[in-house]
């Protein structure tokens, strides 16, 4: 959950956890954003159909933020667990999921997750770290702490998809969304586009949310572009499973 499309071309840098200047600086604001997100749930729908699922299964989110997520995974899933870089956020995902053992949430970064091999099957990041070349690292993380059959799932904003994506480009007009989704392409992930409905309660939560999303001249653009209470959002919906063990019972990469 917490974005930073830092560094040249939007690529995340490697080394400490770039600062994600929305939930960081905004959390209560981010908080009204993250209700709002996916009112209809055809998101969620979509990650469960192109993951299979979770329940009875155990799920790791990356960059997890203050866990408004983690909840929800547990419903169903036999465990849950966030993973979060920046401390703050760690203590307030765990006092969001206080009382709830199904729930942990630990402090550490996407490219040195700290959990056993092979000891998930969902591992979930959702705008947070995943965004194209220089990720490699994180990939490589995943893919170690994946049980075979699991299902590393990325979810990020889409680029390509108005009116919001109109507004990431005018933001970072470096970023080059169909290099992007040939890198995940070549790393063997599976890709679907779903376009969300944000709702919002009232006029001023939107234009709050769109001013720690966007810089001053961005934000008023967008607030002027939407009329009443809701937007449509793409996303992208990028999966891969590690595949099960092949002949003589070794793990396939």
């Amino acid at each position: 959950m917490s974005r930073s499309y830092a560094g040249f071309g939007g690529q995340p840098r490697p080394g400490p956890a770039i600062p994600s200047p929305n939930i960081w600086n905004w959390p209560e604001i981010y908080e009204i954003e993250n209700r709002a997100q996916d009112a209809d749930g055809t998101l969620w729908s979509a990650l469960r159909e192109e993951t299979g699922g979770w329940a009875g299964r155990d799920v790791v989110d990356v960059g997890c933020g203050d866990g408004f997520h983690l909840p929800r995974f547990a419903d169903d899933a036999a465990t849950v667990t966030g993973v979060e870089p920046h401390p703050p956020l760690v203590q307030r995902a765990r006092r969001r999921c206080a009382g709830d053992d199904r729930i942990t949430v630990l402090e550490g970064g996407a490219e040195a997750l700290p959990l056993p091999d092979a000891s998930a099957d969902l591992v979930h990041a959702r705008t947070a770290y995943f965004f194209g070349p220089g990720c490699e690292p994180g990939l490589a993380e995943a893919q170690r702490v994946l049980r075979p059959g699991g299902v590393l799932a990325v979810v990020d904003l889409d680029f390509t998809s108005r009116p919001y994506g109109t507004w990431l480009r005018a933001e970072l007009p470096r970023y080059d969304p169909p290099a992007v989704d040939r890198f995940f392409a070549r790393h063997g992930f599976a890709l679907r586009r779903v376009v969300a409905t944000w709702r919002f309660e009232q006029r001023s939560d939107l234009e709050e949310v769109l001013r720690i999303e966007f810089s001053k001249r961005t934000a008023r653009r967008a607030i002027d572009d939407v009329a009443g209470l809701t937007l449509r959002v793409g996303y992208r919906v990028h999966t891969r499973r590690r595949a099960t063990t092949g002949p003589a019972g070794l793990i396939l990469p």
